[in-house]
């Protein structure tokens, strides 16, 4: 296998920080040499809320990523995620130039340049300028416009934008642990890379990345994202619930949510009984499954009505290839089930695929982001195609395809 670079992913996550280390063969096979995961201190909802806890965090993960692959980590994908992250569509059209009218690259770039010329408040930060389709002289649905014979060029582009200071913070924490950015990559985005396929996204399909504290939310039609937002809303608040309703701690609760939990009540009987510990008592207790299980399912419920607000507030009416859960907490027993039930459309668990290496662990939805980072930096690569999704210009536009092309080998 001939290695084109290497490349890393840092997912920072509400609940945990994983670094992961991965080599892109020539043909754009993605094997992973390296992973480091600890727990996540100094973050709330998937943003920085203590800058030295979060430094250290990440600091950890890497180290253990290159003590396993015996490779230095000096720059990587890093994903944002937090309730900051918003996205809107905008259009941008332009005539086309040259003399003999016909699509260049260059009218495409201009077409792009009008479409992200719409007014964003100074407090947000451009991280993605996507283009969803073109339209060549009202041809609508073309998908590459190079070389067609045309007088007006129309783009349609999907814009995600991140809070300046949130994007920042994070981007000092990465920084201060040794790490320089290649890319910042909205997490929802990311997981689409590592669970999505192509048809899925065609046919329309949702992603929902359920993590400990947010669910990152990706909305896809026609081959492209259209609705891009985070809820703030994840796994802890099911936790929390089960702590108060039963007086006992966040570690027995999560416990308890994972062994004992569903979302399927029809799977729980009247008479099965859990022995918990309580908190200020030294002897146990026990309590009913099925009391454990109300809890959990009627948390699970209200966040699935306000995923199911949120796509109805996108203005969709029904996406053919129906919502894909994904991330830690999606892992609940009878999350599907009570998705199918709330959304009225097709819901199942993904976890990510296509990587060689040491994958054992990582093939688990909890790792979809972190090797969705990977898989969107390996997709990066092509530097002889146009790159799929344009970043930022505080990023250098192409200068991230030379930035990735660092480590070619003869």
């Amino acid at each position: 296998m001939e290695r084109e670079a290497v490349l890393v992913g840092i997912d920072v996550g509400t609940s945990k920080v994983c670094a992961l280390i991965g080599e892109v063969s020539r043909d754009g096979r993605l094997t992973i040499m390296g992973h480091g995961t600890v727990p996540a201190s100094g973050l709330k909802k998937g943003v920085v809320i203590n800058i030295d806890q979060t430094v250290r965090s990440i600091a950890d993960a890497v180290e253990r990523a290159e003590r396993l692959s015996g490779w230095k980590i000096d720059r990587a994908f890093v994903g944002v995620g937090g309730q900051h992250v918003e996205s809107l569509n905008s259009p941008g059209q332009v005539a086309v130039t040259g003399h003999q009218r016909e699509v260049t690259r260059e009218d495409v770039n201009r077409a792009i340049e009008v479409a992200r010329a719409v007014s964003i408040p100074s407090n947000r930060e451009v991280l993605h300028v996507e283009r969803r389709g073109f339209t060549v002289d009202g041809q609508e649905g073309v998908k590459d416009p190079l070389g067609m014979s045309a007088l007006r060029l129309e783009v349609e582009t999907h814009i995600v934008t991140a809070s300046a200071t949130a994007v920042q913070n994070l981007s000092k924490c990465v920084a201060a642990a040794g790490v320089k950015i290649d890319e910042l990559v909205v997490n929802s985005l990311a997981s689409s890379e590592a669970v999505l396929n192509e048809t899925e996204k065609e046919l329309g399909v949702g992603l929902a990345d359920i993590g400990a504290g947010t669910i990152d939310l990706a909305l896809f039609q026609d081959g492209s994202p259209f609705h891009t937002r985070v809820l703030p809303v994840g796994g802890n608040n099911v936790t929390n619930d089960v702590a108060i309703g039963l007086k006992t701690s966040l570690l027995v609760a999560e416990e308890l949510k994972v062994r004992h939990g569903t979302c399927d009540l029809r799977a729980v009987t009247d008479d099965e009984e859990i022995s918990v510990s309580v908190l200020g008592e030294d002897a146990g207790r026990t309590v009913s499954r099925l009391e454990v299980c109300q809890i959990i399912e009627a948390r699970m419920r209200e966040t699935f009505e306000l995923m199911h607000n949120e796509i109805r507030a996108a203005g969709v009416g029904m996406l053919p290839a129906g919502i894909l859960l994904t991330g830690g907490a999606a892992q609940l027993a009878g999350a599907a089930e009570l998705g199918r039930e709330v959304l009225q459309m097709p819901v199942r668990v993904v976890a990510p695929s296509g990587i060689g290496g040491l994958v054992d662990t990582l093939l688990n939805p909890s790792y979809s982001t972190a090797v969705g980072l990977l898989q969107w930096g390996a997709a990066s690569l092509g530097a002889g195609e146009p790159t799929r999704y344009e970043s930022a210009p505080a990023r250098g536009g192409l200068g991230r395809l030379r930035d990735a092309l660092r480590s070619v080998f003869p």
